[in-house]
């Protein structure tokens, strides 16, 4: 018997092709989501923080801007995981889906800037994704218990 997390919430019927097209939209929806918070807190630390561009074209970031940076993706992160709950309706296995294309998006192009960036830093972005995008969900999850 499965257990209902929560009052919105539908039990997930693997043979139902509406729940995997919900899926598949939820996890596509959080990946626009990941783009589009990440792409406007860039341009806001581009605007408010001096030599910040002329650092992202060199690749020659301080360490608080490369922790801004990082705060930028978990931020990034935390919004695509409640994006693809509150599509899929408190589901977890789209803010899973979400992480692990997030990660297999990332590991290419972590590895192309290897030289670019120390090691914590590569570390600290992909290890953190798939865990801040299922808290991202599941802060959704909380929100949506406490609606009426």
């Amino acid at each position: 018997m499965e257990t209902i997390p929560f009052q919105n919430a539908q039990p997930d019927t693997p043979s139902s092709s509406y729940a995997t097209f919900k899926t598949v939209g939820a996890v596509f929806a959080a990946l626009v989501t990941w783009i589009f918070v990440a792409t406007v807190l860039n341009l806001a630390l581009r605007a408010s923080w001096p030599h910040y561009h002329e650092a992202e074209t060199a690749f020659n970031f301080t360490f608080a801007m490369k922790l801004a940076r990082l705060v930028l993706g978990a931020t990034s992160s935390l919004g695509a995981g409640f994006v693809a709950s509150w599509i899929s309706r408190g589901r977890m296995k789209a803010a899973t889906l979400t992480g692990i294309v997030l990660l297999g998006l990332f590991i290419p192009n972590n590895y192309l800037l290897w030289d670019k960036f120390p090691v914590w830093y590569h570390l600290t972005f992909l290890v953190s994704l798939l865990p801040l995008t299922l808290l991202g969900a599941a802060l959704n999850r909380r929100t949506c218990r406490k609606a009426p």
